[in-house]
């Protein structure tokens, strides 16, 4: 049997490692990736929410910060040990879930999507020597880097978090199931829903920058469309291969509730017919959940603080994409619970009747 995976532990060691980097960077070691220490011109612009911060008084706040989350995942992997009172335990979820969500989502910005959004184009057309003059690593220098570290220290305490959970309810050791199916509970139901939202607003986002691409004045005049692709030239049809990525996006999050995004199909050479692994399908989903809500939570910041007209027209559609990073980690999770399958270690002894994959909702997965 393959042995479990311990959450919490591995959150309280990231967090740790954490708080002494920070503490290097308190006792003035290199490689701050905040505010003026952080190269990108729009840092200066309000674009990243630590981007006014100063590494003497930031860095010994972070390095508590850090420390303190390695104390909540800490007791979180002691849990059962400590015999921690259901409050208390309920407390310590609702703290890391806390960090999950500042880690993943709050402290980012908008950098690790268009690195996700940048990287494959870069790497499709390198043979070809285009794009002339930019290259893979220059849009992944350390600051991005940083953000894609917070990310993933972000779903480790997302998953302490459910993996105290379901230890505190009882839930099977195997699938995590904590009884029967709750009334109106269907994975189905709601996957579906999460999955037409989710892969709705990417065809909104795309619609706007193939308009840009081809001259159609959307929000702006064309003297303004003109005027800015001469200011930065192919910024328009680099929003427009964005856009079409957005697209094959919207396609593949379908593959959620299609029979295709359970065996490959047969168009597929090698593997065709076979059963496509579940965390093919979620890890990429719950990263590209994660980058779309920073970025639309970044963007809705800069026009809270500025709401120039231009500027909304150029970022009003990311202020949906909070939405579809939402709406596309519930479709994830709602394939995964259909996925599961039966547990043949809960199932007869669990009820008379075989659980369903829904019954996993109730152990929080």
């Amino acid at each position: 049997m393959t042995p479990r995976i311990n959450w919490p532990a591995l959150a309280a060691g990231w967090a740790l490692a954490y708080g002494l980097l920070a503490l290097h960077w308190t006792a003035g070691g290199a490689g701050f990736p905040f505010g003026a220490a952080d190269p990108d011109p729009g840092i200066a612009k309000g674009l990243s929410i630590l981007g006014g911060v100063h590494r003497s008084t930031a860095a010994p706040v972070i390095a508590a910060a850090a420390l303190g989350a390695a104390l909540v995942a800490g007791l979180l992997a002691a849990g059962a040990r400590l015999a921690v009172p259901a409050r208390a335990g309920a407390a310590l979820e609702a703290a890391a879930w806390t960090v999950a969500l500042a880690l993943g989502v709050v402290v980012p910005d908008y950098r690790p999507l268009v690195a996700l959004g940048h990287v494959p184009v870069l790497l499709a057309g390198k043979p070809f020597g285009w794009p002339d003059g930019v290259s893979v690593a220059s849009q992944l220098p350390w600051p991005v880097l940083h953000q894609g570290i917070l990310m993933a220290g972000g779903v480790l305490f997302a998953l302490a978090a459910l993996a105290h959970r379901r230890a505190r309810r009882g839930a099977c050791t195997t699938c995590g199931r904590a009884g029967l199916q709750a009334p109106g509970r269907d994975p189905a139901r709601w996957g579906r829903a999460a999955v037409w939202v989710a892969a709705g607003v990417p065809v909104v986002y795309a619609a706007t920058r193939f308009a840009w691409a081809l001259g159609i004045p959307l929000g702006f005049s064309s003297a303004q469309l003109r005027d800015m692709a001469e200011e930065m030239p192919g910024i328009w049809w680099g929003g427009a291969a964005l856009g079409g990525m957005g697209l094959i996006g919207s396609v593949l999050t379908f593959g959620l509730i299609r029979p295709w995004g359970e065996r490959f199909p047969r168009w597929i050479p090698l593997l065709r017919g076979r059963r496509v692994p579940i965390s093919l399908a979620v890890v990429p989903a719950v990263v590209v959940a994660m980058a779309v809500t920073s970025a639309g939570l970044m963007f809705a910041r800069v026009l809270y603080l500025d709401p120039d007209p231009d500027k909304l027209a150029m970022m009003g559609p990311a202020l949906l994409w909070p939405v579809w990073g939402a709406a596309l980690a519930v479709a994830a999770a709602a394939y995964r619970t259909r996925r599961r399958g039966d547990c043949r270690t809960c199932s007869p002894r669990a009820s008379h009747r075989p659980h369903t994959a829904a019954d996993g909702l109730r152990a929080g997965d």
